[in-house]
């Protein structure tokens, strides 16, 4: 009996014993070459031309190859911190993405949150294709609708504009109506899309919970501010949290196309700023240090807002 307790024992610790590396790969070989052409996919990339970021500390030189030429350190990061364009870039790209998250994050909740509302299934499905179809839409098609029915002569809306008594008004070249017309837009695009995650989560939520609700006599909203919106809130926090290490990237492609000489002062961003310096003006070591300034930038209000989150609701990343 001894000798049996103790082989159980010594099983029992066995199984207990935390699985390596390799045993974990022998048991999930299958998945792990399923995934096999992503992760090369990946690895060919984002994580070799990674080694590029040292030109951002050296002077290129085309001669040099990869390896730049001589090392700088940080002239190009003090060169663009004192350029006149610094702080235009930042006003300007922060402008443009803090009013894209303020107004366009909530679209899609309130849009998932109506669309669960619906009972009718064929026409929620309708609803649905309809509001998806926009995102899949190029943005060089999206940038030529804009400009057809903005424009002040031929465009739809450029006429109503001016039967309303605004005369000569050209949104598209207007500093004060390129933000408005670029969250829109934006908006216009991508709500449907974005709204799927949550009505993912929403078709997650217990069935129960609504018929506790309405034996409580809960109405509609009361349904929605306690039953789904605590429902979505997780998946509200992560969302919000990624979004928050994009704020100071901007859509390149769309601004740069919604680009024109009469609204740069406010469409001049530091994407489209680092393509001109790094493109056009072949400062490829200068527009390495803009862009790694960018990322750096980016990553640490991820991380801040990481882990404000993980304090105040327990909800984060890592």
């Amino acid at each position: 009996m001894a000798f049996i307790s103790g082989a159980k024992s010594a099983q029992d610790t066995k199984q207990l014993k935390k699985p390596t590396v390799v045993s974990t790969f022998k048991r999930d070989y299958q998945l792990w070459l399923m995934i096999l052409p992503a992760i090369i996919t990946v690895i060919i990339f984002n994580y070799i031309p990674m080694y590029g970021v040292q030109l951002a500390f050296r002077e290129y030189d085309f001669t040099a190859g990869l390896t730049g030429g001589d090392f700088v350190g940080l002239k190009y990061f003090e060169q663009f911190i004192n350029s006149h364009m610094f702080w235009d870039l930042i006003r300007n790209t922060l402008l443009i993405s803090i009013t894209t998250i303020v107004v366009g994050f909530p679209a899609p909740i309130i849009l998932a949150l109506l669309i669960n509302q619906i009972r009718w299934k064929r026409g929620k499905k309708i609803l649905q294709t309809t509001v998806y179809l926009p995102h899949f839409i190029s943005i060089v098609v999206l940038v030529g609708l804009l400009n057809v029915l903005l424009s002040p002569n031929t465009g739809l809306l450029g006429l109503l504009i001016e039967r309303m008594g605004f005369e000569g008004t050209n949104l598209l070249a207007s500093i004060k109506a390129f933000v408005p017309v670029y969250v829109i837009s934006d908006i216009w695009q991508h709500v449907g899309w974005n709204s799927i995650i949550y009505l993912a989560a929403l078709a997650s939520v217990d069935p129960q919970l609504y018929d506790a609700a309405k034996i409580d006599g809960a109405n509609r909203w009361q349904i929605i501010r306690n039953v789904e919106i605590p429902a979505i809130i997780p998946t509200i926090i992560i969302l919000l949290i990624l979004n928050m290490g994009t704020v100071i990237s901007t859509g390149f492609e769309k601004i740069f196309l919604m680009q024109n000489s009469l609204n740069l002062p406010i469409s001049e961003v530091i994407e489209t700023y680092v393509y001109k310096v790094g493109i056009i003006s072949n400062q490829f070591s200068y527009a390495a240090a803009i862009g790694l300034f960018n990322t750096l930038i980016n990553f640490s209000l991820l991380l801040i807002m990481n882990t404000i989150a993980k304090r105040v609701s327990r909800i984060s990343l890592w």
